[in-house]
């Protein structure tokens, strides 16, 4: 594990670190900072002013820190004079609060009092589009049912194969990568690991499929729903738990249904007890909405749930159990802020354990074609607004994740829902106009 970046630099030929941190609405925000002063940087951090980012900070407030993590550091495979490293913020001498990744740190050690260590994978997907966003970029890729589409894949050959090339030079042993459900749609797989270590290479992960893609004269879009009728990017959570030495799966036991241990089960509890509020986080958008609560696309389906129910190994609902000792979330999407993400799965199952929560009866049944039939579980929040009231709502979940934190989200967020009202659509006119 890096410890010393001037070392590294010394050791790798860097010339550049990139410092970066996360904002409350997942924008990346770096600053590059030449070799010769990340050891200052390291010791005192790249100085911001906060309130030019998504944070809620004034003009007034005193200068924001970003301290580089040196474990996270990361040479860029595709310019290695550069090394991006995730940043801790710190204002006043202190972790920000309401900083992502800070929030995410203070879960992770919560969990480790309770001696679990909680493990996750992510599988982000994205879009190869147009430069100018209007299209994707494949004129040919029309098939009804595009999903695993060979012939679609070979033509994103020069893409995909460039940046899967690059997580296994980075070691991140990936091991998949698709065509996905929506023409011009794709998803890279690559190994679970501790939940910070997932937040920073899902962070890492954007930023590398953007540039790779930029290089090639295309934009990537993790943006829940770019196209109407088309899939929407979901970005799908495995979770397990294990003891601190990473070695006793804590979530699995093979003589309980699913193979799933009675702690996995009340942390699954939490998942769904939470399961309205958790919207706010796990899809932080207004377009996320019309992913979640999407009308049957071309393809024949969305993929993504609208209703808090679980289940065993079976994709129309909100949780499935794919096999012993995991289980994989299936609520968030794109625009997901990779370090909440990561906060509010180990706040919620953490709820869940402490409480003993019960996740219910699990089914089965096809949800797209009967989940009408499902008349007992809520309805997963119809929009922004809805997600955000139903986190008001939670006060067990905006504690776990830090009043500060909880505070400055909502107050942004109320406001980018208030601008979004403001707004004047085609839609109005057409079925308002003439009333």
């Amino acid at each position: 594990m890096t410890t010393d970046l001037a070392a590294f630099a010394r050791e790798k030929g860097v010339k550049y670190f990139m410092i970066s941190y996360t904002d409350l609405f997942g924008a990346q925000r770096a600053k590059l900072v030449p070799a010769e002063a990340i050891a200052e940087m390291q010791e005192d951090g790249a100085g911001f002013a906060g309130f030019a980012t998504w944070l809620d900070l004034t003009p007034a407030h005193p200068d924001l820190f970003a301290i580089p993590d040196a474990s996270s550091v990361i040479q860029l495979p595709w310019k290695k004079e550069v090394a991006w490293v995730a940043a801790d913020l710190h204002m006043d001498g202190k972790p920000l609060d309401q900083a992502p990744r800070v929030v995410l740190k203070t879960l992770v050690a919560e969990a480790a009092e309770l001696g679990l260590r909680v493990k996750t994978g992510v599988e982000p997907e994205f879009f190869l589009i147009s430069e100018d966003g209007s299209e994707i970029s494949d004129a040919k890729d029309t098939a009804e049912k595009p999903c695993y589409d060979q012939q679609a894949l070979m033509r994103r050959y020069d893409v995909i194969a460039e940046i899967c090339d690059h997580m296994l030079a980075l070691g991140w042993k990936a091991y998949q990568n698709d065509h996905e459900d929506a023409n011009g749609q794709f998803e890279m797989n690559w190994e679970y690991d501790d939940a910070l270590a997932t937040a920073d290479k899902h962070s890492f992960f954007k930023f590398m499929v953007k540039s790779v893609a930029e290089k090639h004269g295309l934009r990537a879009t993790f943006m829940p729903k770019p196209f109407k009728g088309l899939t929407g990017n979901g970005c799908h959570a495995h979770i397990s738990v294990w003891d601190l030495a990473g070695k006793v799966n804590a979530f699995a036991d093979k003589a309980m249904p699913f193979g799933l241990s009675a702690k996995g089960k009340t942390f699954l509890g939490g998942i769904m007890k939470h399961a309205s509020a958790l919207a706010a986080i796990t899809n932080p958008t207004v377009n996320s909405y019309k992913r979640i609560n999407a009308p049957r696309t071309i393809s024949g389906a969305t993929w993504s749930p609208n209703t808090v129910t679980w289940t065993g190994n079976n994709r129309t609902h909100m949780v499935r159990v794919p096999g012993p000792g995991r289980f994989e979330l299936r609520l968030p999407d794109g625009a997901v802020n990779p370090y909440l993400l990561q906060a509010i799965i180990i706040a919620a199952g953490l709820s869940g354990i402490r409480t003993d929560a019960d996740p219910g009866p699990y089914s089965d049944i096809d949800m797209y074609a009967e989940g009408h039939t499902i008349t007992d579980a809520p309805k997963l929040p119809m929009n922004l607004l809805d997600a955000l009231r139903a986190y008001e709502a939670d006060p067990d979940l905006q504690k776990a994740l830090g009043t500060g934190f909880s505070t400055a989200y909502l107050k942004l967020k109320h406001r980018e829902w208030n601008t979004y009202c403001s707004q004047f659509s085609q839609w109005e006119h057409n079925t308002t106009l003439d009333v």
